[in-house]
C-alpha cells in the first residue's frame, strides 16, 4: 500500500485529490496539509512513500516546501499545479529543488476530462513512488553551483576536435532540471542550434520554455514549422506535434500518430537529425523512464553521428539512457557537468 501525503491550500482541490487517490485500492492518503510549512512537518512525522505538492500556498510555497523536504526527509514529490504564469515558474523551481515531475490539477468531476486526469494522477503517483530520490544540501543558487561544477569538469574532459552542426536532446522524468543545469553553464554565444524534446504534462511546455529562457544564457523557444535553425537557440518540441528538421536546416512539425505513446517523441527527433546532418549530428539522451529515443539513435549511429547518454549516478530515472547503453548505441556516458565541458569545446 502506497502511503501519500497531500499538500494543497485549496480545500476543494485538496479534497478532490484525496478522493481520487483514495479510490485506488493500493493507495492510502495518510495525511493532508493546507500549506507548505504544515506539509514539511507532516512528512517528517508520517514518512510517506510519496507527496503531492501544490505550489501557490501561504506561509511556505511549494518550491520552499520541496527544498525543505529534500533536505530533511528526502521523499518522492509530484507537483500538482496549475499551468499558468507564476504556477509554472514555481513548478519548474520545484523540479529544480528535487521534485520528480509536474502534472496539472485534476479536472472537476463534472468535466469530460475528469476520468483522464484522475487516471494521470493515480498512475503518476504509482510510478514516481518507485523512484529512489537523493537528498539535497543547503547551498548557493543552482545556477552558480552548476556553472562552477562545469568549470571544474572542463579539465577532466578531452579536447573535442569534431565538427558538429546540431545538438538534439531528449529527456523525460528529471529532464527540465537536468537541461537547465546544462544550458545554464553554456556560453551565451554557443555556436550550435539545439533541438529539444521533453516529455512533460500538457500545458507546461510553454512555461518550461519561458523559464529556461529567463534562467539560462540561451534563447529557448517553442519550435515553429518552417523556421531555420539559428546558433545558440534552443527549439523545444511543442505539445501534440513531432519535432523534426529538414535537410535544409528548417524546423518541420508533424501531427503523425504518437510513437511509443509520445508526441513529440525522442526517436522521431533523432531519426530526423540523423537524416539531415549525418555524421555532423550530436544526440544527447538524458534522464527518463522507458526507452523512447533508442530506435531513433539507431539511425544516428548508422549515419555516423555521435551519441552521449547521461550516467546513472546523475539521472533522476536511469531508464532511457540505460536502454541506449544496453543496445550498444552510446559513444560516451557523461554527467551533466561533463556534457557542458564537452559541448563548450565543440
Amino acid at each position: 500500500m502506497l502511503r501519500v501525503v497531500v499538500i494543497d491550500d485549496s480545500p476543494v482541490a485538496r479534497d478532490l485529490i484525496v478522493e481520487i487517490l483514495s479510490s485506488a485500492p493500493d493507495i492510502d492518503v495518510v495525511g493532508v496539509a493546507k500549506d507548505g510549512a504544515e506539509g514539511v512537518s507532516l512528512v517528517g512525522e508520517l514518512r510517506p512513500d510519496i507527496v503531492t505538492m501544490d505550489v501557490q500556498m501561504p506561509l511556505m510555497d511549494g518550491y520552499q516546501a520541496t527544498r525543505e523536504i529534500m533536505i530533511t526527509q528526502p521523499t518522492p514529490i509530484v507537483v500538482v499545479s496549475g499551468s499558468g504564469g507564476t504556477d509554472v515558474n514555481k513548478s519548474m523551481l520545484s523540479l529544480q529543488a528535487g521534485a520528480l515531475t509536474v502534472i496539472g490539477k485534476p479536472s472537476a468531476p463534472s468535466s469530460s476530462r475528469f476520468d483522464h486526469t484522475s487516471e494521470v494522477l493515480i498512475d503518476t503517483v504509482r510510478t514516481m513512488a518507485r523512484v529512489k530520490v537523493v537528498g539535497q544540501f543547503r547551498r548557493e543558487s543552482p545556477r552558480a553551483t552548476s556553472t562552477a561544477a562545469a568549470a571544474a569538469a572542463r579539465s577532466s574532459v578531452a579536447v573535442v576536435s569534431e565538427k558538429r552542426k546540431v545538438v538534439a536532446i531528449a529527456a523525460s522524468t528529471g529532464g527540465p532540471q537536468t537541461v537547465h543545469q546544462i544550458l545554464s553553464a553554456l556560453p551565451q554565444d554557443f555556436s550550435l542550434p539545439i533541438l529539444y524534446v521533453q516529455h512533460i504534462s500538457d500545458g507546461f511546455t510553454e512555461g518550461l520554455a519561458h523559464w529556461l529562457t529567463n534562467t539560462t544564457p540561451l534563447n529557448v523557444c517553442i519550435a515553429r514549422s518552417g523556421e531555420s535553425l539559428q546558433p545558440g537557440t534552443v527549439y523545444l518540441g511543442p505539445e501534440g506535434h513531432h519535432l523534426e528538421v529538414s535537410v535544409a536546416g528548417r524546423i518541420v512539425l508533424t501531427d503523425l500518430p504518437p510513437v511509443g505513446g509520445f508526441r513529440p517523441a525522442a526517436s522521431v527527433l533523432f531519426e530526423s537529425v540523423a537524416r539531415a546532418f549525418g555524421p555532423q549530428a550530436l544526440a544527447l539522451l538524458l534522464t527518463g523512464m522507458g526507452r523512447d529515443g533508442v530506435d531513433g539513435l539507431k539511425a544516428v549511429r548508422q549515419l555516423g553521428g555521435r551519441i552521449i547518454a547521461q550516467d546513472q549516478a546523475s539521472c533522476v530515472v536511469y531508464g532511457m539512457p540505460k536502454a541506449a547503453v544496453d543496445e550498444g548505441l552510446v559513444d560516451s556516458v557523461m554527467n551533466p557537468q561533463e556534457m557542458v565541458a564537452w559541448l563548450t569545446q565543440l
